[in-house]
């Protein structure tokens, strides 16, 4: 039973919530997860729009407080367990680049690839949060060539929102598959956190079309 106190995972398999799953595994943290199913659209049900009213997961809730955006959970959920050691305390000198990496995830790494899934071409690069895809790109190469994570020997909690990110962008041939991002992605991919969770999504994403074609079968 969920207490104020314990932490609430709104999930749903095989989406961005994944990546802060694999985050609770790796701090150790005890949490509740609560699934909706978006192939029926539980996650547009009015119990869960009162939660999140945008209707998105991740979302987490915790001490009756209510977070969304992965990465302001990411840095919350790195934060709340110190001793894990997955998040620079604040008078870390490596703090400020742990932020960095985190926010330019989603301030400029999602905007450009929604631009260039939509074939919005960018025409005036003053003008876009980014920049441009290459540069931006070329950017995030050139913080990942000496590795093997963001802050050098240290792994972090914005080591596994980007090796999920960059797994799962190469997979589908969103980003190219480079040397740099390859490695990097993998060294995510093969820890037991990432192996327990996808083997996971893979049971409920099964469970979830089942439902949709058994309603389907009901038609």
């Amino acid at each position: 039973m969920s207490t104020d106190n314990t932490i609430t995972l709104f999930y749903s398999p095989q989406t961005r919530a994944a990546g802060i799953r694999v985050i609770l595994e790796e701090l150790g943290a005890s949490y509740d997860l609560h699934v909706l199913n978006m192939k029926v659209d539980e996650n547009h049900d009015p119990d869960f729009l009162a939660i999140n009213p945008l209707g998105k997961v991740p979302t987490i809730r915790h001490h009756g407080t209510v977070i969304t955006e992965q990465v302001a959970i990411a840095i919350y959920l790195g934060d709340l367990f110190p001793d894990a050691r997955l998040a620079p305390a604040i008078d870390d000198p490596q703090r400020g680049t742990y932020l960095r990496w985190l926010v330019y995830y989603a301030a400029c790494f999602e905007p450009a690839l929604m631009d260039k899934f939509t074939q919005n071409e960018v025409t005036d690069t003053s003008q876009s949060v980014y920049g441009d895809f290459d540069t931006m790109l070329a950017t995030l190469e050139t913080a990942l060539a000496d590795g093997p994570w963001f802050l050098g020997e240290r792994m972090s909690v914005a080591d596994i929102l980007w090796g999920i990110a960059l797994n799962w962008t190469m997979t589908f041939k969103l980003i190219p598959e480079r040397p740099v991002f390859r490695e990097y992605a993998d060294r995510v991919t093969a820890r037991a956190a990432f192996i327990k969770v996808a083997a996971d999504d893979e049971r409920l994403a099964a469970a979830h079309q089942a439902v949709v074609d058994q309603r389907r079968g009901e038609c």
